[in-house]
């Protein structure tokens, strides 16, 4: 969707709200530490600065804080199930302020990393973000996007989910256009100056095939391989663009 440089603004300040809730959780995220409480946190936090959880609610969604352990990918619920060192657990939010939406998401190994596969799980897909936001430009596509995530992704010798993918982000939640983290180059929407987007790669260390859980909610790898999730809302300018959702 494409916005008034007022809007932006307003998102810019969300933004930079969603990013320190995203920090902080990573922050805090420890052996032992209950996800519940963590999303407590994060939802006090955000109402405590005049904003709300874009999450919660949100399709019947009862969290405001997706955490996704393991082999989720997307969409967990947060349980009171105490992290575990060296699990993989991904933090996804939103930020709904004086009507606009953010959407930003992390992926961290709580207190460190278990095996070398997760480290390069963590680095590959942060890495296929800024990949992907070499190709972003006003006049290029969402395929240029998709292309550039998935080369390096599979160079990395992981795959890119499929079923799943960025979108469209501003005065909805979820609005067009798809942004896929895979295809072929000058494919998909055309981007536009203006145009706010979350750009949010997803991959696996094994299939890129997914299933959903029982609860309806969490979506998980099929094979149960590790994943990992990176996300930042951007907004296109002229000649590149700006992430908003950073401090």
């Amino acid at each position: 969707m494409v916005l008034a440089s007022k809007d932006i603004d307003l998102m810019r300040q969300g933004g930079k709200l969603l990013a320190e809730v995203l920090d902080m959780l990573v922050s805090e995220a420890r052996e032992g530490v209950l996800p519940t409480a963590l999303d407590k946190k994060a939802r006090e936090y955000v109402e405590s600065h005049g904003a709300k959880p874009a999450f919660l609610g949100f399709s019947g969604f009862p969290a405001s804080v997706c955490v996704s352990r393991g082999s989720q990918v997307v969409h967990g619920i947060p349980t009171d199930e105490p992290l575990r060192a060296g699990e993989l657990v991904g933090f996804d939010f939103g930020v709904l302020y004086k009507g606009l939406y953010t959407d930003a998401a992390r992926t961290t190994c709580i207190d460190s990393c278990k095996d070398k596969q997760s480290k390069k799980l963590l680095s590959v897909v942060e890495q296929s973000f800024y990949e992907g936001m070499k190709k972003v430009r006003s006049g290029a596509y969402v395929g240029d996007i998709g292309n550039a995530v998935q080369t390096y992704v599979e160079f990395q010798g992981f795959s890119v989910i499929r079923s799943l993918v960025g979108h469209g982000v501003g005065k909805e939640l979820h609005a067009e256009p798809n942004v896929p983290n895979f295809g072929l180059p000058h494919t998909g929407a055309q981007l536009v100056e203006g145009m706010t987007i979350a750009v949010e790669p997803m991959i696996a260390a094994g299939t890129y095939h997914v299933v959903t859980e029982e609860d309806g909610w969490a979506v998980r790898t099929a094979d149960n391989s590790l994943s990992a999730h990176f996300e930042n809302t951007i907004v296109v300018t002229k000649n590149g663009y700006e992430i908003l959702t950073k401090t």
